[in-house]
């Protein structure tokens, strides 16, 4: 299994490929700002996209959704508690700004402790609310693709619409924390890092 990192477009965007080294099947997670150039090189890695995964259902992370959906045919997966964000996606585009054409909607309803098989590779769904009421991490082996839930040295904010700060701490401390230290972070925005490192130095978690 590999996971392909693309930091993307003007809010310094993660987006994910993940693909089983057995099959060649992969994953796009949270496709955002031109991520429709990065098509001819997952065409060039030889794979077959069979998920188009959010992590949530911010404009910034799904901007990418209705490109991949055509191009693929794959299923969109989002937890159900998301999906008005989604559906109010040109409008939370110009809260911010960016003109926002409309995603498709989901075909595949993500769960929590749901297993995703791509190829040979386990997908697990983690249920993460607070930064979205929707929001997700997917565990793949030693990685935990977070969104915006936790990144390094920081938290998700949660001064928008439908987020909770107390619930984002909750889902922190029993969802993630419960991770092996050596668990690799890979966040929505900015670098990666590990759950040690963030139990031991994040500001926002000291008193976990």
């Amino acid at each position: 299994m590999a996971i392909h990192s693309y930091r993307l477009g003007p809010l310094g965007n993660n987006t994910y490929l993940i693909v089983d080294s057995a099959t060649k099947d992969a994953a796009i997670v949270d496709p955002s700002f031109d991520s429709e150039a990065l098509w001819p090189e997952v065409k060039a890695l030889g794979v077959s996209v069979r998920f188009v995964l959010n992590t949530h259902a911010h404009f910034d992370h799904v901007i990418g959704n209705a490109f991949y959906v055509a191009e693929t045919g794959a299923p969109l997966a989002l937890h159900r508690s998301d999906l008005s964000l989604l559906q109010a996606l040109p409008e939370q585009g110009r809260m911010f700004g960016f003109p926002v054409d409309p995603s498709p909607d989901p075909t595949l309803w993500l769960e929590d402790g749901q297993t995703l098989m791509l190829g040979e590779t386990e997908i697990q769904v983690i249920f993460t609310p607070g930064h979205s009421p929707g929001h997700v991490t997917f565990l793949v082996e030693d990685a935990a693709i977070a969104g915006d839930c936790l990144f390094a040295g920081s938290i998700g904010r949660t001064d928008l619409p439908g987020a909770s700060h107390q619930t984002l701490l909750h889902s922190i401390r029993t969802r993630l924390l419960t991770l092996p230290d050596s668990t690799r972070v890979l966040p929505g925005h900015e670098e990666a890092t590990t759950i040690g490192r963030e139990r031991l130095g994040n500001p926002f978690l000291r008193d976990m």
